[in-house]
């Protein structure tokens, strides 16, 4: 069988033998056209293929209950609300006789259904909508199924997550549908406000009102490859501005660069992604962690001291400008390298939710000795191609907004946040300026000093001005024995107090900018000991030391009331 002609159309005349004996070659129902590629497909592999086409990638809409059997645990979903009284409140000629066809052609009440399932073993309250239903556009029975789903998960404490297919309001209940808006989001305020999650899954497409309400609202926000998302759809703005809008405006990918989207996965891959997003957010710490890092703390606290803090002449077999050199060297781990010897299952969120994702600020959520914590790097990358993709450690406002985001997310969930701080300073550039570049950098600060849950920031490598102070205004700031922590470069120290930057070298000696300086002025609680200086090959035994006296931190101040926390902090930066 040739599956190129599956689709061609021969017009016969019905009275000729000939057009009497032909048969389709195909069954009905065993072939669909891929929307994408126009490919053939056998409909029983796309199934095998979880939707997807084998030609091209494209991704197939699916059938509520479809994508409920995908991503729940077997036999665990428990539908609510399944059946709503029929609502048309603008009495719209036929809009009820519709909704009667449509109920039994899909077997739907509605275009969500919602209920109670498990996700790897995790209680949580589920919608998936339906776009077979009016392309899934909420009108009052929508908004109404979302609003119960979340009061109800709000008095059971459970996550929401709900995935979004939509082409916006529905136009046959006019207004009304437009309340809806409000609606869902009051309800999903509501649940924030309890401390609880609510993952946000977009799929194709997701448009209009549902998108600007509930659909982004997530404290996580996924989406499927290639789905369309936005609020005015493709056609409505190219003819509003009269131009032809560039090949993948609106797609996922284009919302993940700009700041929107927290990951892209693919379908395969969501379960899984689901079930470790809400073991990071649901699961309570082992009691064998507390005693580990109990047991951690008697043993380490003094030993490890006198090791860290020790002014002997391994600070002083190297010159201030030796430092700044080993600090900048490119064979000096960047924070990316940190991550497997810290932190297990480390998971990175995307964008600031409001212009862009800046690559120079990595930030995500992993698993540190059986405890979810927070953890952002001020990322310089490796070589050259890697240095120029995330501007040489120099982070955006796009940056620090996504940084403080994040902040803000640990401390609804009771999180610790650890900073890595490698930069040369914060982005000056003209676009940094237009952004808010100082704002966002002040905001950081406003936002850290009140921070309800305790903040670690190390400088692994340069701590340039503050855009290393952004990320280094916590309850506690530590330095690698070969990084350096200053008001701004030593060549730019030069160039403005002695207006001669090839002063550098004697500037670095004036500034005070070594670990064991600002070790003695008090600037910095700790500095961790490098036997030889870092590289990416060498860094075992630092880390192992880093990760024991990481531990000791957490349980010292994760232990503190969130009043004492606050205070500490506050009197630290009183003192200085």
């Amino acid at each position: 069988m040739k599956l190129k002609y599956a689709f061609k159309r021969t017009i016969l005349n019905p009275s000729s033998e000939q057009g009497k004996k032909i048969r389709p070659e195909v069954p009905d129902g065993m072939l669909k056209k891929c929307n994408a590629c126009k490919a053939a497909v056998f409909v029983d592999e796309v199934k095998k293929n979880n939707y997807i086409c084998p030609h091209c990638g494209n991704y197939f809409r699916i059938h509520a209950r479809r994508r409920i059997e995908m991503i729940t645990d077997e036999g665990s979903f428990e539908e609510w609300n399944e059946t709503m009284p029929v609502s048309n409140p603008l009495c719209y000629k036929g809009y009820e006789e519709k909704l009667k066809q449509l109920q039994e052609k899909t077997s739907l009440d509605e275009a969500i259904v919602t209920g109670r399932a498990k996700i790897g073993g995790f209680p949580v309250a589920l919608g998936v909508c339906d776009s077979r239903f009016l392309m899934a556009s909420m009108g009052e029975n929508v908004g109404e199924k979302i609003a119960l789903a979340v009061e109800k998960a709000t008095e059971e404490r459970l996550p929401v997550i709900l995935f979004s297919c939509s082409g916006g309001a529905r136009m046959q209940e006019g207004i009304v549908s437009l309340m809806q808006m409000a609606k869902t989001s009051a309800a999903i305020k509501r649940h924030s406000d309890a401390g609880l999650l609510y993952i946000s899954v977009l799929t194709n497409p997701t448009t209009g009102g549902v998108t600007a309400s509930f659909a982004m609202l997530g404290d996580i926000i996924l989406a499927e490859p290639g789905a369309l998302i936005g609020f005015a759809g493709p056609r409505v703005i190219e003819q509003t501005i009269r131009q032809k809008l560039p090949k993948g405006f609106q797609r996922s990918e284009f919302l993940l660069e700009h700041g929107f989207l927290d990951q892209i996965v693919t379908r395969n891959e969501m379960k899984n992604t689901l079930a470790e997003l809400l073991h990071l957010h649901c699961n309570k710490p082992e009691k064998k962690a507390e005693t580990e890092s109990t047991e951690i703390s008697e043993k380490s606290i003094g030993r490890n001291e006198k090791i860290l803090d020790s002014t002997e002449s391994q600070y002083e077999k190297k010159t201030a400008w030796e430092h700044v050199l080993l600090a900048r060297d490119k064979e000096r781990p960047t924070g990316k390298d940190y991550i497997p010897w810290l932190f297990e299952r480390f998971t990175e969120l995307h964008g600031d939710r409001l212009f862009g994702d800046d690559p120079a600020l990595t930030g995500g959520i992993a698993w540190f000795n059986k405890v979810p914590v927070t953890v952002l790097i001020q990322e310089k990358g490796n070589g050259t191609k890697e240095n120029i993709a995330h501007n040489f450690g120099m982070v955006s406002p796009e940056g620090y907004r996504k940084s403080l985001r994040l902040m803000k997310q640990a401390e609804k969930f009771g999180r610790p946040v650890i900073c890595l701080v490698d930069t040369p300073g914060a982005f000056c550039g003209l676009e940094a300026e237009e952004r808010g570049q100082g704002e966002a950098i002040a905001r950081n600060l406003y936002e850290l000093s009140a921070l309800k849950v305790p903040v670690l920031s190390i400088v692994i490598g340069e701590g340039g001005s503050g855009g290393a102070l952004a990320l280094a205004a916590g309850d506690q700031v530590w330095m690698m024995e070969n990084s350096i922590y200053s008001i701004l470069s030593p060549e730019g120290f030069a160039s403005i107090l002695w207006k001669d930057s090839t002063k550098a070298k004697e500037a670095a000696q004036v500034m005070k900018l070594t670990a064991a300086d600002l070790k003695e002025l008090g600037i910095i609680e700790k500095v961790i000991e490098e036997k030889e200086p870092l590289t990416r090959e060498n860094m075992k035994k630092t880390m192992k030391l880093l990760k024991t006296e990481i531990q000791v931190f957490l349980q010292e101040y994760g232990s503190l009331d969130v009043e004492k926390l606050l205070n500490k902090r506050y009197e630290r930066f009183k003192k200085l």
